[in-house]
């Protein structure tokens, strides 16, 4: 496909959104109540109503119900199979019930099938005992974010920076274009699907910051705009589910997968982080170096010190781990520091000063991972940085990929599991994992990348078959 056939289908696509959303008042759909939702379902016509969870592997997940439904499920949830769904419930315990959260209803910005449909994330619950499945990832979230006010904070305020491909289709990495770091069309084709994509993440009420082509070829970026981490981790999977959508509407393929093509970069997601009290950011100290404060700084060291044991969640895929590897700009190696972006945190300085602005970017997760449990584990490994009190170690400023391994180790820089069992390992020595889901949901994601791990370990690669077939 060429770049004026995709621009040409991404120019009536966006027309048709543009109409459907204004015909539907979609841009000022923005509910609270359970009424209010069932008034404009009315209103509107609504066919089809999606509710949206997530597994624990971070699969989003829906089924549809019909309006008629709707006002019943407001009161006692829709009944679904849980034993059916990844690292939920096991088949004598299926029964679970997902309750529509109405505040998260939001108009589909364009038809499904002949469908007007809208989505609303659901709070899973037990069947049997009516309470928050606790192994649910959203509930998982739920409940770190109640030990963050514990600890004194209001919220906090989460930015990502998905990464992701666009191909010809599903069956081969063949890119779409050539282009490279903040190329500028024609070159760069995807340029008129990210703006398409745009406008149906704001037709949404998902805020976009900016966008732009990455650095290896057919490579892409929309940065959404900060807020806080729980609307954030349904934003960044709505944001997934319509890259996806929106490019194969137009004849392309979107992907996520960490590391499709050898020897271009990867796709991390680098995510910015601060923490809120009582209308101020807490990261913020203006005395402080790079204006961290004594809070900020105890918490990049209590992610830096459990980094080993994070990457489970926060680079859950095996293939995550072709990405972590020197010399294609994703950090490998456990260190922070302001400008250098070969350490594993990074403190931006692009607004030094700015109280609003001041952050830690944790720069090794990856869209793979499930964002519910990322978000959780992050928060948790940093307040256990804080409740400690933790002191922020030597800022590193060389580039890390050219100090060699004895000199890594003088200086006590350790690196990221090198592969998905290492990092099963690592999780396995510690705590954190069992203290940020709970124990069975810890129990269960191991045993689920236990057996991902087997799947491609016993798998017989191309690359094996050219060097071995002559032995």
């Amino acid at each position: 496909m060429n770049h004026i056939d995709i621009s040409e289908k991404a120019k009536i696509l966006g027309d048709e959104i543009r109409d459907y959303v204004a015909q539907m008042e979609g841009d000022s759909f923005r509910a609270r109540t359970a009424e209010e939702v069932l008034a404009y379902v009315e209103k509107h016509e609504i066919d089809s109503i999606r509710l949206w969870f997530t597994d624990l592997v971070g699969s989003l997940k829906m089924f549809a119900i019909t309006p008629e439904e709707l006002a019943g499920a407001f009161k006692q949830g829709m009944g679904f199979d849980g034993s059916s769904v990844d690292g939920y419930a096991r088949i004598n315990e299926s029964d679970m019930v997902a309750f529509p959260l109405p505040e998260t209803a939001r108009l589909i910005p364009f038809r499904i099938g002949p469908s007007r449909a809208i989505r609303m994330f659901a709070e899973v619950r037990d069947a049997k005992t009516g309470e928050p499945y606790s192994d649910d990832p959203r509930n998982i979230l739920k409940r770190n974010l109640a030990a963050l006010k514990k600890a004194g904070f209001s919220h906090m305020n989460v930015g990502p920076e998905a990464e992701y491909f666009y191909f010809e289709d599903d069956d081969a990495p063949t890119v779409i274009d050539k282009a490279g770091y903040f190329t500028l069309n024609p070159v760069d084709v995807g340029d008129s699907i990210r703006e398409l994509t745009v406008l149906a993440l704001e037709s949404m009420g998902i805020t976009v910051e900016y966008h732009h082509h990455e650095v290896a070829p057919s490579q892409h970026e929309i940065d959404l705009k900060y807020c806080e981490v729980l609307e954030m981790a349904d934003r960044l999977q709505t944001y997934k589910w319509l890259v996806k959508e929106i490019a194969r509407r137009v004849g392309v393929h979107a992907t996520f997968m960490p590391k499709p093509i050898p020897g271009e970069n990867g796709s991390g997601m680098h995510v910015h982080i601060s923490l809120w009290k009582e209308g101020k950011n807490a990261f913020y100290e203006k005395n402080g170096a790079y204006n961290l404060s004594a809070e900020a700084q105890a918490f990049i060291e209590g992610v830096l010190c459990q980094a080993q044991e994070l990457t489970l969640l926060t680079n859950p895929d095996f293939n995550s781990y072709r990405r972590l590897v020197p010399g294609f700009e994703a950090p490998v190696y456990i260190a922070w520091a302001g400008h250098n972006r070969s350490a594993l945190v990074r403190v931006p300085e692009n607004k030094q000063g700015n109280e609003q602005a001041t952050r830690a970017e944790f720069r090794f997760p990856d869209a793979s991972c499930n964002p519910y449990l990322a978000f959780s584990v992050l928060l948790r490994a940093g307040l256990d940085g804080i409740k400690t009190k933790e002191k922020l170690r030597e800022e590193q400023k060389e580039d890390l990929y050219h100090l060699d391994a004895v000199e890594r180790e003088q200086r006590g820089i350790a690196a990221l599991p090198h592969d998905l069992y290492a990092a099963v390992k690592a999780a396995e020595s510690g705590e954190i994992l069992a203290e940020t889901m709970g124990k069975s949901a810890a129990e269960k994601i191991i045993e689920i990348k236990l057996r991902e791990n087997d799947t491609y370990r016993m798998a017989v690669t191309k690359l094996e078959l050219e060097k071995g077939l002559n032995l």
